[in-house]
């Protein structure tokens, strides 16, 4: 016979399979049985379980529509995007725009060392000419990125002429190469552009030539690709930098953030519509020139504008008061900065002799090489110590004793003496998400015999640190920060000689004056 299973104070039941045991209940079986009994206080136990079954497929049921819908929003919103796209421009207006802004580039062009006209032999030369010329737009562009022109012009001379050639850059070692790159900044370019060009010189038979080909190289984003692809080799391809941004989006009055993934991928749409199929190079040359010299952020010179009877924003804002050509694109704010501490000591070390008895050029600067990944990685520094919290001067003290004795085993008084530690000052250094207090301080050393061989006995080819003196130190690529460093040292010191060398009286009057 069935078996009737009732739930308590309750008439519903339900009925198991002759051959079921309580003990032996199916999957579903269990778990309705489970259900009956969670909701047996209940005066009709089985109502209240559909009623909770309803209110669960109610829930489910919203929670699908809400993500159909945003899903359909999404696509709607592309949809959207990519008809406005379709129709910016008519057949006419494009070949205006291209026309124009040839005929500007051609006549208005500055006269920047990685760009050739068209006398020089480079277009339609052969292919060592355009690998000389791809490898020169290389260069630039990579400078140029977060960096002024006229920076860049410079040091764009100085590289060329120490390495010509990919072939030439291929032989540099990373620290040569940071040592050209000193200054500029974001450092992980050079080390992109190293490892990139030692790719490609021993294991393609020649410079890649495509935009898809460029992006398999290190540190080659599209931006990158699309500019060597089509000044160097006229493949029809757009490119889209800030400036470029800002042209197109004053040309549509497109008022979307420009960091938006979507809104960013729209504009190289925008840019592929309008790139001229048969000077690609010079037409992306042209976009990326008007943004810098004409389209400017702030003060456009919408009167000199070659496409201003094309520009939207100007049109817009020329019938309404309210508007401004520079609201587009709209402004983003910047991430705020995270602030850290950093104490820095300038290690100054003399020989085993009577310091009194050694002038200033026989002294060592101590350097230590920064982890080869992660910020400014692979670069010459002074002993440092980061610190997330606001550090006072014991705490900075102790913080650097202990990675010297860690890192280099010095161990006042063991085997070193201080000669001085002085406090020579602070100063603020921003990175791109970084404010950074640095604390500097100047500490002279005299190490004993046994360190002083020790030192002088390292293998500088494998070691992570290394002493140079005064003049090597002035002559290596360092970053501005560690230069701003030194800076302060020398400048402490000249100080200190120069209060020294005032007669006694003089000296007193002058700390009164102070006091």
């Amino acid at each position: 016979m069935p078996l009737l299973l009732f739930g308590r104070g309750s008439f519903e039941f339900q009925t198991l399979a002759p051959n079921c045991s309580l003990g032996y209940m199916s999957k579903s079986h269990r778990s309705r049985t489970s259900e009956l009994n969670r909701f047996s206080d209940s005066p009709n136990p089985g109502l209240a379980m559909k009623n909770e079954g309803k209110k669960r497929n109610r829930v489910t049921n919203s929670k699908k529509k809400r993500q159909l819908g945003v899903k359909e929003g999404e696509e709607e919103a592309e949809k959207r995007a990519i008809d406005d796209i379709e129709d910016l421009f008519s057949g006419e207006e494009t070949q205006k725009i291209r026309a124009s802004l040839l005929e500007w580039y051609d006549k208005n062009r500055r006269d920047l060392p990685w760009r050739r006209t068209k006398g020089d032999g480079i277009e339609g030369g052969g292919g060592e000419e355009k690998e000389r010329r791809a490898y020169g737009v290389w260069v630039s562009e990579v400078m140029l990125q977060q960096t002024r022109v006229q920076t860049v012009i410079d040091y764009y001379n100085r590289w060329m002429q120490r390495w010509p050639t990919l072939q030439d850059l291929a032989q540099a070692s990373l620290e040569e190469v940071n040592e050209m790159w000193a200054g500029l900044g974001y450092y992980r370019r050079a080390r992109f552009l190293l490892e990139g060009t030692k790719m490609i010189v021993s294991g393609w038979s020649e410079f890649p030539c495509t935009v898809s080909a460029l992006r398999k190289v290190p540190g080659i984003g599209d931006y990158t690709a699309g500019a060597i692809a089509s000044i160097a080799f006229n493949e029809v391809v757009p490119v889209v930098d800030g400036n470029v941004i800002r042209v197109l989006a004053r040309l549509k009055a497109i008022s979307e953030n420009p960091k938006d993934k979507l809104t960013i991928k729209n504009f190289w749409k925008l840019a592929a519509q309008l790139v001229d199929p048969s000077q690609p190079g010079d037409f992306n040359q042209s976009l990326m020139e008007l943004g810098a010299t004409l389209c400017t952020p702030l003060n456009p010179s919408c009167s000199s504008c070659p496409v201003s009877d094309q520009c939207r924003a100007f049109s817009v804002s020329k019938h309404d008061d309210s508007v401004k050509v520079t609201d587009y694109p709209m402004k983003v704010l910047k991430p705020k900065q995270r602030c850290d501490f950093s104490t820095v000591s300038v290690v100054e070390i003399f020989g085993g002799q009577d310091i009194s008895k050694q002038n200033q050029s026989d002294s060592k600067f101590l350097l230590i090489k920064r982890p080869d990944a992660g910020l400014l990685a692979g670069l010459w520094e002074f002993p440092s110590v980061t610190l997330d919290e606001e550090p006072d001067l014991p705490v900075r003290r102790k913080n650097i004793d202990l990675l010297l004795k860690k890192s280099f085993k010095l161990n006042p008084p063991k085997n070193c003496s201080i000669i001085s530690r002085e406090y020579v000052g602070e100063f603020f250094h921003a990175f791109t998400h970084i404010r950074r207090k640095i604390y500097v301080e100047l500490l002279v050393l005299r190490l004993n015999e046994q360190m002083h061989d020790l030192f002088r006995e390292q293998d500088k080819e494998n070691m992570p640190w290394k002493c140079v003196d005064g003049e090597a130190l002035s002559s290596m690529g360092l970053t501005s920060a560690v230069r701003k460093v030194y800076s302060m040292v020398e400048k402490f010191k000249h100080k200190s000689l120069s209060a020294e060398s005032m007669p006694l009286r003089k000296r007193a009057n002058l700390k009164r004056e102070c006091s």
